[in-house]
């Protein structure tokens, strides 16, 4: 795990959110059922026992388990990238009358072309993908397939590679998505010669990332297209929220209906046993494991993105009441005071940190490791002081996030008390006191 600034965090240390991924790894790896890619005879070579898993959040934390580090092929999963280069490129309105945004209702690999028109029903199928590849502005082929690797390389926030091998597999064996092409060709919707759009199209999928970067690509476009360790804005923030919105409805192929029902988060799945999940202005999910189900999707990484959106209560429907900046450091006469830097703490005994409305992941995450930053090894504070008075709801990851940060400062000889004149207990691992007037008093020893 590494904390937002991109520091390592010791292995000694507490990780709640890597722990917790580690233990639904743990839960799904024996899940043997689905069988490799084969069409494309380079993708049957993938080891089926690999399984690996990564959160990003849009602070920058990193949260890994299992084999996150093993490289893919990005396949379908490019797909999203390629639609929002697209619309930054022509506008929403240009690539709407060329490619819809319905949901197939088929396989990826559907004839699902507008009678007269061969209008592709939505971007993220084949026939979509190959018509919004030709779409991305340039003077050809090569061009246009540079654009894209270098959209996909700022989003995953280092230069990403293409596989040789699995490039000329796909071109090799490509004949149906050859006429998906030559189909929108003959019916108007394509403008660029089949050959070329597809060509394009076999580069693209061929691309080798990571669970880890495609992690940090959601996490990107969680954070409006934002990229969460550079600050670097790569994108439109309309044009995030766009791409969002049909993962959303059409990500997950003819599954899309019923992961939204269950899973309920924007997704894109790839053939070759990716799967990326966003959590908007939240976090992003990468996820691999090669072995497929009938639709084309990582049996392993449905199985566990329904599991983390469970125990995260991520839902997009997901009810809560959010009211207010999340966290502010107040003096303990109350006025509210700027992060000091460790050096500045020296006259705050005891801070404050002043919580209020509705603390999810990014609120949490952010609130306790800021707190961390500006604890020094040189100024050690009596204690720190959590006022939860106006907090309306506790995230249950947040809970998992807090009780982590006081375990650490715990082991620093550094205490944490909340305050909640309700008496709710919402951070078990933390003593409690009805007034900060009493939670100050016992850590100062009075």
């Amino acid at each position: 795990m590494t904390d937002p600034a991109g520091q390592a965090v010791p292995s000694h240390q507490f990780d709640p959110i890597g722990d917790l991924l580690g233990r639904i790894r743990l839960e799904f790896a024996d899940d043997h059922r689905g069988d490799v890619a084969s069409y494309i005879p380079e993708l049957s070579t993938a080891d089926p026992e690999a399984f690996g898993l990564a959160l990003v959040g849009v602070a920058g934390s990193r949260y890994e388990a299992g084999e996150s580090g093993v490289p893919f092929t990005i396949q379908s999963v490019s797909k999203p990238f390629a639609y929002a280069l697209a619309l930054a490129d022509v506008g929403m309105e240009a690539v709407l009358a060329r490619v819809g945004v319905e949901p197939s209702g088929e396989g990826f690999n559907a004839i699902s072309l507008e009678p007269g028109t061969g209008r592709p029903d939505n971007p993220l199928i084949n026939a979509g993908a190959i018509l919004t590849t030709s779409l991305v502005a340039g003077g050809g082929p090569e061009e246009r397939f540079g654009r894209i690797l270098d959209l996909l390389s700022r989003c995953a926030g280092r230069e990403l590679p293409v596989d040789a091998a699995v490039y000329r597999s796909e071109r090799d064996t490509g004949d149906r998505n050859r006429a998906l092409a030559h189909l929108m060709r003959a019916a108007g919707s394509l403008s660029v010669p089949a050959e070329d759009a597809v060509d394009v199209y076999f580069r693209q999928c061929s691309v080798l990332v990571t669970a880890a970067d495609l992690a940090v690509m959601a996490a990107t476009l969680a954070n409006g297209g934002v990229h969460p360790l550079t600050g670097e804005r790569v994108m439109d923030q309309l044009v995030a929220e766009q791409v969002l919105t049909v993962m959303a409805t059409c990500g997950m192929y003819d599954y899309s209906g019923e992961w939204l029902l269950r899973v309920g988060l924007p997704a894109k799945s790839g053939v070759a046993g990716g799967l990326v999940a966003v959590s908007p202005s939240q976090f992003g999910i990468g996820l691999f494991s090669p072995p497929l189900d009938e639709r084309g999707n990582s049996v392993r990484a449905v199985e566990a993105s329904r599991a983390i959106s469970e125990r995260f209560s991520l839902h997009l429907m997901h009810q809560v009441t959010r009211t207010g900046p999340s966290f502010v450091l107040v003096a303990e006469d109350g006025t509210e005071m700027s992060l000091p830097s460790p050096s500045g703490l020296g006259v705050v005994d005891v801070p404050v940190l002043s919580l209020q409305g509705y603390i999810e992941f990014a609120s949490a995450e952010q609130a306790p490791l800021g707190l961390r930053r500006h604890v020094g090894d040189a100024v050690v504070p009596q204690g720190i002081v959590v006022d939860l008075d106006h907090v309306t709801q506790f995230h249950p990851v947040a809970v998992l996030l807090f009780d982590a940060i006081i375990g650490q400062l715990a082991r620093r000889g550094i205490s944490v008390v909340t305050v909640d004149r309700q008496g709710r207990g919402m951070v078990a691992s933390a003593g409690e006191f009805p007034r900060r007037a009493e939670a100050l008093a016992h850590l100062r020893g009075g």
